[in-house]
């Protein structure tokens, strides 16, 4: 037993070792093209100019080092918008003191936060209390605790997950209350337990699949056509949640962000590799259609009711990779009857590698709409 871990534990440490040697390949690709742009429009002699002036500056009044700037590189958010948080949950009636809450039983638990399943004010919550240490070893912390929960109380949708309240004293009482949902759509499409090659139960009806994914879509296209746009980040069937009747609501936003209409984000990787984009997980600029890219991975999983990836033994490094050099994809559906031509299309719009040729969330409502009523 202990001779194959350490097998499956060299082997996904040689998965690690090759994207990391892949990644500074593409990025000492990057920095040679920078060089050479510098050096076409001038920028470079411009540059080693300045640093000979700055140099002898320096040496002409005794200075051996440069002078840091006073101003930080980022900003960050200020310590009062948790405070400006606090006043704005205390006016519009979210916020919640701890002894509200009746905790009842662990749920699950993530690398930063456990949750509870738990009662406030007699209704059943899931209470998510991000661990202490979180806000002790990042010095961040609070503006990301602030950021979510900024995220979650605005949001105003039926397939979006709801935010009952949270109490903001943070570290040791940062707990975001929602709604209490006991299944996920990969336990509604694969069963309980862990990714595993043989299906556990019944395929639910395509009629249900499609329904299933249209509300997906329909929450992302809400959350894409906010001011500023709201990026998920790690949109996959573990994040995705469905109620007592069958609907969904997209959920985890710890990764959420928001973004204007000029903006690209370049915040290096976050989220899952099995659904992550591949200009995500080469830490280049993406814009919301990263998201869409994660909506084709679970879209093909909804249709072939197979986890993405699931014919090959690669591991998640190895499939981010891939993804990014070989074009890998999961297999798509088989279409023995010619009824899911048009789905597989999307499929294939949705995860291009090319994000521009990706369809917007409108776009895949409107689609899944039509192909929805020829279903029914």
């Amino acid at each position: 037993m202990k001779v194959a871990e350490l097998e499956k534990k060299l082997a996904k440490e040689k998965e690690l070792r090759m994207m990391y040697i892949k990644k500074l390949e593409r990025t000492q690709d990057y920095l040679r093209y920078c060089l050479q742009v510098a050096q076409e429009n001038g920028f470079l002699d411009l540059v080693l100019h300045n640093k000979d002036h700055a140099d002898t500056v320096n040496n002409a009044t005794g200075n051996t080092s440069p002078q840091l700037p006073t101003t930080p590189l980022h900003q960050h958010h200020p310590p009062s918008d948790l405070d400006a948080l606090i006043d704005q949950a205390k006016l519009n009636g979210w916020f919640i003191n701890t002894d509200e809450i009746e905790f009842e039983e662990k749920i699950g638990q993530g690398s930063t936060a456990q949750i509870y399943k738990a009662t406030w004010h007699g209704l059943d919550v899931a209470v998510k209390c991000i661990e202490p240490e979180f806000f002790e070893s990042n010095e961040n912390g609070v503006s990301f605790f602030a950021q979510e929960l900024d995220t979650l109380c605005r949001q105003r949708h039926r397939y979006v997950l709801h935010l009952m309240g949270a109490c903001l004293d943070p570290p040791n009482y940062a707990w975001v209350v929602t709604e209490f949902l006991s299944s996920t759509l990969k336990e509604w499409l694969h069963g309980p337990g862990n990714r595993q090659k043989e299906r556990m139960i019944e395929l639910p009806p395509l009629e249900e699949r499609v329904a299933r994914a249209l509300e997906i879509a329909q929450a992302m296209q809400y959350l894409h056509e906010q001011k500023p746009k709201v990026l998920h980040r790690d949109l996959k069937p573990s994040n995705i949640f469905l109620d007592d009747a069958g609907h969904v609501r997209v959920a985890d936003f710890g990764h959420a962000r928001f973004l204007s209409d000029e903006e690209m984000a370049l915040t290096g990787e976050t989220g899952t590799y099995v659904y992550m984009a591949p200009e995500v997980i080469q830490c280049e600029p993406y814009n919301e259609k990263c998201d869409v890219y994660s909506f084709g991975i679970i879209l093909n999983e909804i249709i072939t009711g197979n986890y993405p990836y699931i014919e090959t033994d690669y591991g998640p490094t190895m499939i981010a990779m891939e993804v990014v050099e070989g074009k890998l994809r999961p297999r798509l559906p088989d279409d023995n009857d010619g009824q899911l031509g048009e789905l597989i299309e999307l499929i294939c719009l949705s995860w291009d590698g090319d994000a521009s040729i990706r369809p917007s969330f409108a776009t895949i409502t409107c689609n899944l709409k039509k192909l929805q009523n020829r279903i029914l």
